[in-house]
C-alpha cells in the first residue's frame, strides 16, 4: 500500500509509522524511516527533530523498536515528533553479530546526512512552515559503547523478551579524570531497551585467555562481583551507613544482618551484600526466567545465606507482614496451612529484616521510565514493608522520577509513615536513592571502632556515604 504523505501533516499522539525507501546515496540499499509522535500533548511550540541511527547498530532494540524510539523521544524534553533514519536491517536475524564502533562516520553516512533535508521536510507537520521553510534539528546519539556482542536471548512470562550482552565501554577514571577500557555484562529488556537492568564487571576466563589482545567476541568472560558498577547500586548500599552502629552491634552479638531485596535482575546487589558484607539475603522477582539468567550469566548462587523467591514483590511483602504480625514463630506446616510465605528450602521467615532494598520500576513506559511503581507507594504496602523491618531498620529505594509531582508525592507518602527520610544523589542526572528509617535515630558514620562501617567504606566509594542528606518536612 502506498504511503500517504498527508498523514504527517499533523501531530497524532502516540502514532508510530515505519517504512523503507531507496537509499538516495546508494542504489542497492534501503533506508528505514521511523516517525514517532509523542504521547504527551504538544506544547504551544511543538518541536520536531531527527536522529540518524549509529552505523552497525540498526538492529539494536534501542533503534529498531517502538519502545526504544519512545525512550529516545523522552530523553529529549519538549520533542513532539522524532524522525529516525538508518540502514534497513534484517528482521529476525539471530546471528551473534559483533559490533565495533567505527573510528569516524563513513563517507556514505556523511553524504546521507547532507541530502536528507527534503525527506525531513516532507515528514514535518504543516505548522512548521507558517514562517517559511523550517530547519529540522538533527540530534546525535552518543554513548560509551565501544564493542558489544549478544550472548543470550530469551523471553520471560513477566518481562517479555530479554538479552544478555558482553560489552566494552569507555569508563571514566575518577582518579585521573581520563577514560579507561572496561568490560561489562548487561541485561536488557525489550520493553525498555534503553534501560540497563543489570550491569556487572567481567574479566577474561583464565582457562581460555592466552593473549594480551582482549576483544569482545575473542575470548570467554566470567563475572567479577567484587565491585558494583551499576550507577545506583553503590549509593543503595551506602544507605547502610545510617544503621552501621546497629548492624555492628548485631554482629557482635553473633547475628548475621538480613536484607530483603525486591527485584533481582541479574542479582549483582544480592551477590555483593552476601559476599562483601556477609549479609543473609532474600531476593524476590516475579519472572522465573530472569532468575535463570541471573544464575547462568551473572554469578548469582543459591546458598545457605542466599534465598531467591519467585513471586510478585509487593504481594510477597504483604504476606511477610501478615506472618510477622500473626505468626511470628510459626512452623513450616503452619505457614502452608495459612497460606503464608516460606522459602523453597523450608526455612521460615520468622525474623525481621535490617534493610529492605527496592529496585522495581514501572511496567508502563508510555509516560517515561519511573521507579518505584506507584503501586509500591500505597499506604498498605508501605506499612507492610515497615512491619517486617526491625525497630532500627531502613527502607532503601532506587528512584527515577519522571516529574516533580511524582517526587513530591513519593516524599509525602514516605514521610507520612516513616520517622526520618534521607536522600543520596547518584550523580547521573536520572537516579537517586531515598532512605526511610523506622526510628528517628541519627547514627554516627565516623566511628573508627565500628568494624562494619570500616568494611563498608572499603568496598564502596565513601563519597556516597558522605553525600547522604536528610529530607526536611
Amino acid at each position: 500500500m502506498a504511503l500517504d504523505v498527508a498523514a504527517f501533516e499533523s501531530i497524532c499522539p502516540s502514532r508510530f509509522i515505519t517504512f523503507t525507501i531507496p537509499d538516495p546515496t546508494c542504489a542497492d540499499s534501503l533506508l528505514r524511516v521511523a516517525v514517532l509522535d509523542s504521547p504527551v500533548p504538544a506544547s504551544e511550540s511543538p518541536l520536531v527533530v531527527a536522529m540518524f541511527v549509529p552505523e552497525a547498530r540498526e538492529s539494536d532494540w534501542i533503534f529498531s523498536t517502538e519502545w526504544g524510539h519512545l525512550q529516545l523521544l523522552f530523553s529529549s524534553p519538549g520533542v513532539s515528533r522524532l524522525i529516525l533514519l538508518g540502514n534497513q536491517f534484517k528482521e529476525g536475524d539471530s546471528s551473534p553479530t559483533i559490533y565495533h564502533r567505527p573510528l569516524e562516520s563513513s563517507s556514505h553516512r556523511k553524504e546521507l546526512e547532507a541530502c536528507s533535508k527534503p525527506l525531513l521536510l516532507a515528514l514535518s507537520p504543516k505548522y512548521l512552515f507558517k514562517n517559511g521553510i523550517p530547519e529540522v534539528p538533527i540530534l546525535s546519539y552518543e554513548d560509551n559503547l565501544v564493542s558489544s556482542v549478544v550472548i543470550h536471548k530469551c523471553a520471560g512470562c513477566v518481562v517479555g523478551e530479554m538479552l544478555v550482552e558482553d560489552v566494552e565501554i569507555e569508563s571514566e577514571n575518577r582518579l585521573g579524570g581520563c577514560y579507561k577500557r572496561e568490560f561489562r555484562r548487561r541485561l536488557r529488556f525489550k520493553r525498555m531497551p534503553n534501560l540497563i537492568q543489570t550491569e556487572i564487571l567481567i574479566v577474561p576466563d583464565a582457562k581460555d585467555f592466552h593473549s594480551t589482545g582482549v576483544r569482545i567476541g575473542g575470548v570467554k568472560f566470567v563475572p567479577d562481583l567484587r565491585v558494583l558498577v551499576h550507577p545506583y547500586l553503590a549509593p543503595t548500599v551506602a544507605s547502610l551507613s545510617l544503621i552501621s552502629e546497629y548492624i555492628e552491634g548485631r554482629i557482635q552479638l553473633g547475628f548475621r544482618p538480613k536484607a530483603l531485596c525486591l527485584g533481582v535482575g541479574g542479582g549483582a546487589l544480592h551477590s555483593f551484600l552476601r559476599n562483601q558484607l556477609d549479609f543473609e539475603v532474600t531476593g524476590v522477582d516475579a519472572d522465573k526466567e530472569v532468575l535463570k539468567v541471573a544464575k547462568r550469566y551473572f554469578g548469582l548462587e543459591d546458598s545457605e545465606f542466599m534465598h531467591v523467591v519467585v513471586g510478585d514483590a509487593i504481594k510477597f511483602v504483604k504476606k511477610l507482614s501478615h506472618q510477622a504480625n500473626w505468626h511470628p514463630m510459626c512452623s513450616s506446616a503452619t505457614c502452608e496451612q495459612h497460606g503464608h510465605c516460606h522459602f523453597p528450602d523450608g526455612e521460615d521467615v520468622n525474623n525481621k529484616f535490617d534493610v529492605i532494598m527496592v529496585d522495581l520500576d514501572s511496567s508502563d513506559v508510555r509516560s517515561g521510565i519511573s521507579a518505584p511503581p506507584v503501586e509500591f507507594l500505597r499506604k498498605n504496602v508501605l506499612l507492610a514493608a515497615k512491619s517486617v523491618l526491625s525497630e532500627l531498620g531502613i527502607l532503601s529505594i532506587n528512584v527515577i522520577s519522571p516529574s516533580r509531582s511524582f517526587y513530591c508525592q513519593l516524599v509525602h507518602h514516605f514521610q507520612e509513615h516513616f520517622a526520618e527520610l534521607y536522600k543520596i544523589d547518584v550523580g547521573n542526572g536520572e537516579n537517586f536513592v531515598i532512605i526511610a528509617s523506622v526510628s528517628p535515630h541519627v547514627f554516627s558514620v565516623g566511628d573508627c571502632n565500628n568494624s562494619f562501617l570500616m568494611r563498608l567504606k572499603s568496598v564502596i566509594p565513601e563519597a556516597y556515604i558522605n553525600s547522604i542528606t536528610k529530607i526536611s518536612d
